[in-house]
């Protein structure tokens, strides 16, 4: 089996939208549930299957991993390196941070060591992997990534009046480096009690001001939004300290390991390497560990102009440059035209409109609209013609 249809798991996470999946892709959802993800992959925690037979994906590529992965695939990850999702945000999810390969491999082997179970609601590691991750906008899509630079952070939180930090915001003024932001960050991370209570008060009689800057309306609106949905949470802070951008649709960003992001609101398509591993930092009810997540965080800033990845243009393809090698991204418009794609790896396609005929030596098959097909490297090449969008992952 070298080209085959697959039936991928659809998770109900809250922050889901009941609506956008069904709208986009024509994918029933008869009990109006939160459908927040598309898994397309092998992960364990949510792996898809073959859509004739409905055997596992993982059971299929353990038969023939090396002819299914390709030589340089198996010898460098020994199993399908990526996970492919459709992500349907409705409210926003958490503020995260993904750890580093290194940290991810030891931090599972301590909790393993320790005995917790990967289930555990204090399990920071669910696997030993990194989580480098792209996404690709399919509807307008807000979202938070990476620090502001430190005279912003300093700036906005001036202009909120939250007096509360006025020791820590000038520590930050007069030391604006690396350690400097960590030394903030973890101030803010850490607020307890009377204190915390005393800045979110300070922080909500600023949404009810008149916003001086369109800087400190936007990201004041972005935190009176949160708030919906997460009042007197730790994360109303994080619209001050991180870059707030929106992708339009057809635009992507990247996001590194050890950095602070936040998805708010949109639908996209999202590409990581193979990996579950979340260490968060607001806009949650779940656990969050405060020192491990400092250890994991890198606190650089990031200018905003370089949020967005510049694609690169070849006939009928959209290229994305991505700084790892865990997985690779394209968009291919496909028209009346038949064209062709030589294969390096396993490859999944997802149809995000449209009806493209797609075929190898051995046999070809429909894809429509929300559906999606694995292409296993030993077909060597594939064709595809007709008329839509088709996104490409592979590595």
């Amino acid at each position: 089996m070298s080209l085959f249809k697959l039936d991928n798991v659809i998770q109900h996470y809250p922050w889901g939208s009941k609506q956008s999946i069904s709208e986009l892709f024509g994918i029933q959802n008869p009990n109006a549930q939160p459908q927040a993800e598309i898994w397309m992959g092998a992960h364990p925690r949510g792996c898809s299957r073959v859509a004739e037979t409905g055997q596992l994906l993982s059971d299929v590529l353990s038969q023939n991993s090396k002819g299914m992965f390709g030589e340089y695939t198996q010898a460098r990850f020994g199993e399908l390196p990526y996970l492919f999702k459709v992500l349907a945000a409705e409210t926003p999810l958490s503020i995260q941070v993904h750890p580093s390969k290194k940290k991810a491999q030891l931090g599972f082997e301590r909790e393993n060591q320790l005995g917790i179970s990967l289930d555990a609601s204090n399990r920071n590691y669910k696997d030993p992997n990194h989580k480098p991750e792209l996404v690709y906008a399919l509807t307008f899509y807000k979202a938070m990534n990476g620090f502001r630079p430190t005279s912003q952070i300093v700036a906005l939180f001036r202009e909120a009046e939250i007096s509360v930090l006025d020791t820590e915001i000038l520590a930050l003024e007069n030391n604006p480096s690396s350690d400097g932001l960590k030394a903030f960050f973890t101030a803010v991370m850490t607020l307890k009690g009377e204190r915390k209570l005393f800045a979110l008060g300070q922080l909500y009689s600023a949404y009810e001001r008149r916003p001086k800057t369109v800087m400190g309306r936007e990201a004041l609106q972005y935190s009176k939004g949160f708030k919906q949905h997460y009042a007197d949470d730790i994360g109303l802070f994080s619209p001050l300290m991180l870059n707030t951008v929106e992708l339009a649709p057809g635009e992507a960003m990247f996001l590194h390991a050890e950095t602070p992001h936040a998805y708010i609101e949109g639908t996209g398509l999202e590409i990581m390497a193979n990996s579950d591993n979340v260490l968060r930092a607001g806009l949650t009810p779940k656990f969050i560990d405060v020192p491990e997540l400092i250890d994991n965080t890198r606190f650089e800033t990031t200018e905003i102009e370089g949020i967005k990845l510049k694609p690169i243009m070849k006939e009928d393809k959209l290229s994305f440059p991505i700084p790892v090698d865990d997985f690779g991204f394209d968009i291919l418009s496909v028209d009346e035209v038949s064209n062709q794609q030589y294969l390096r790896s396993a490859e999944i396609l997802f149809c995000v409109d449209g009806e493209v005929t797609i075929s190898t030596n051995e046999n070809q098959l429909v894809l429509r609209t929300g559906e999606s097909v694995f292409i296993s490297n030993d077909a060597g090449k594939y064709q595809y013609q007709g008329t839509g969008v088709l996104a490409r992952a592979y590595n």
